[in-house]
């Protein structure tokens, strides 16, 4: 599995962190996209498409037309889609 990476994904909205694997050759847009659509298909919420993805460590926002690989994500980082 070196093509996934394995997050930790904190949603302040809901006050709940999921573990997700992630491709790394996916943008972050794509990646931010999957994960709103995932979620929503398990409770009843809509994501705004303004939403960001942030580093929880270093409260980096991650621009969405970034590759994965080309970020400082990796196996075991905290993330927040605020």
């Amino acid at each position: 599995m070196n093509n996934k990476i394995l997050v930790l994904l904190y949603v302040p909205t809901l006050d709940k962190e999921y573990t997700v694997f992630i491709p790394i050759g996916k943008t972050v847009g794509a990646i931010k996209k999957y994960m709103m659509d995932i979620i929503s298909d398990f409770i009843d919420l809509k994501f705004t498409i303004d939403m960001n993805l942030y580093n929880k460590e270093n409260r980096k926002v991650y621009d969405n037309n970034l590759l994965i690989r080309d970020t400082d994500i990796r196996n075991g980082t905290r993330l927040i889609l605020i």
